[in-house]
């Protein structure tokens, strides 16, 4: 249970993560770090996930190989992982959402084999997910930076899902 976003404005894309763990109806953890950077091939990648943390970073490990095979190609990359994860009987049993950007590509991806460029220039994932995205679609008719869309939308998902806390991993990703 958490909540990603994702904001794509100027040039940039933010993703932004909560840090609440929770185990039930218990909060196990309020700093955890669900926004990762990779680099593999030299190219900056930012990645979020929800759902099983074990679960996201087999896939985070298969996606970091399936850009070193392909560098530079965020979306091919993407595509061979929802292929595994859909096709693969260990695979299709794990149970995590991901978003994924290099700062020019944007997607979500899913175990039913979506890959998704999000409308708007905003997605979000996890049980405060469509908390996030409301807020952030709003706040993209505003003068405000990737930044503050994503940590003002993040603070309106906080107040009203309980899985979602308000101490934030933000990172930026430039073209």
């Amino acid at each position: 249970m958490t909540t990603i976003l994702a904001v794509r404005r100027g040039g940039e894309v933010v993703v932004a993560g909560d840090g609440q763990v929770s185990l039930g109806q218990t909060v196990m953890k309020g700093g955890a770090r669900k926004v990762r950077r990779l680099s593999p091939g030299g190219k900056e990648v930012v990645c979020g996930f929800a759902g099983s943390t074990a679960d996201a970073f087999t896939l985070l490990e298969r996606l970091e190989k399936k850009l070193e095979a392909s560098p530079g190609q965020l979306a091919r990359a993407c595509v061979d992982l929802a292929k595994d994860w859909r096709m693969d009987k260990y695979l299709r049993n794990l149970e995590a959402m991901l978003i994924v950007t290099d700062g020019e590509g944007l997607f979500v991806l899913t175990g039913s084999g979506d890959v998704l460029e999000p409308e708007h220039d905003v997605a979000a994932i996890g049980s405060g997910g469509n908390y996030a995205l409301a807020a952030a679609r709003a706040l993209m008719e505003t003068d405000f930076s990737a930044e503050q869309i994503a940590r003002k939308a993040m603070a309106i998902a906080a107040d009203i899902c309980v899985y979602t806390n308000g101490n934030l991993t933000v990172e930026t990703v430039r073209k």
